[in-house]
């Protein structure tokens, strides 16, 4: 089941009942509602990202979204996501599953990461390849040089000829998370993504701050940080059709923030089969843990 995305950009008061999400908006009829428009059941909710200061939400809501498994996003006064909270337990044999993560070798961890930056580059290069129709033998070519644990760095290789033939009509634009527009729809589209597979990590019941490559001591989320690179080649082809659309992106203007919210359910192509990213994402975390098991040898990736 596809879980839905809320988002709240006004100041609104957040409270359960009856196992609901129920919005109470200042001048509207909120909990007078009786349409029931403005209640939500909480066990259709994915994702919640809170984008006004002036939100409140109860205590009692919090518990259930987090027992529901749901990623609790909450931006700052920039109205830029800056904090993420996921329950500390996500899986019934979670102990379990811990042990087998905190338990596979160095090896088997860069074997993983050999297969993250092979999809990676491929998704990359296929982008390209049909939003910008460049010549891509080259990023086809370093999918296949690619060692064990890309000792090689071909990841950056592969990222300076990527970035720098994905928007061509923005002079001397480079991906920085500080830099000029539409590196802040990156940044909005990739804290939504890592919400995304954080809250899948947790659901197979597994540690998102154990990676497999990243190990930034204060990252808490390195292993979403290392799955989710696969998948940013979708969050970019939605920021490439928003500049070829002309719509003003120097700023995240609300059209602009309700594409960047369709992320959860962009089409994916995984194992054969077409399906929205939020499932396909299960999918690849899922596979993940039979890899620390050794039920498979491949982490199961979409390809674009």
């Amino acid at each position: 089941m596809i879980k839905r995305t809320l988002y709240f950009g006004n100041p609104a008061y957040l409270s359960l009942k009856d196992a609901q999400l129920v919005i109470h908006l200042p001048g509207a009829q909120g909990y007078d509602d009786r349409s029931g428009r403005n209640r939500v059941p909480v066990e259709d909710i994915g994702v919640v990202i809170l984008d006004h200061q002036q939100i409140t939400i109860t205590h009692g809501l919090m518990e259930a979204l987090l027992a529901n498994n749901c990623a609790l996003i909450t931006c700052n006064a920039n109205r830029m996501p800056v904090g993420l909270m996921l329950p500390l337990s996500g899986n019934v044999v979670q102990s379990e599953r811990f042990r087998h993560q905190l338990q596979i070798s160095v090896p088997l961890r860069k074997q993983l990461w050999q297969q993250t930056v092979q999809c990676k580059i491929a998704n990359q290069a296929k982008l390209l390849s049909v939003c910008r129709k460049v010549e891509t033998g080259n990023m086809e070519v370093w999918v296949t040089q690619v060692r064990s644990g890309d000792p090689d760095n071909l990841e950056a290789r592969a990222a300076v000829y990527y970035w720098a033939n994905l928007f061509p009509s923005i002079v001397g634009f480079r991906r920085d998370r500080g830099g000029m527009s539409p590196n802040n729809l990156l940044n909005y589209g990739y804290a939504i993504l890592r919400a995304v597979v954080a809250r899948s990590l947790v659901g197979s019941g597994l540690l998102p701050t154990l990676g497999i490559h990243h190990h930034n001591r204060y990252n808490a989320y390195c292993l979403a940080d290392d799955i989710m690179e696969p998948y940013r080649p979708y969050v970019d082809r939605v920021v490439v059709d928003i500049v070829d659309k002309n719509l003003p992106f120097e700023e995240l203007t609300q059209e602009i923030k309700i594409r960047l919210l369709g992320i959860p359910v962009l089409d994916t192509i995984i194992d054969g089969h077409r399906s929205p990213l939020m499932i396909a994402v299960g999918q690849t975390t899922a596979s993940l843990y039979k890899c620390f098991t050794g039920e498979l040898r491949k982490i199961i990736y979409p390809e674009m």
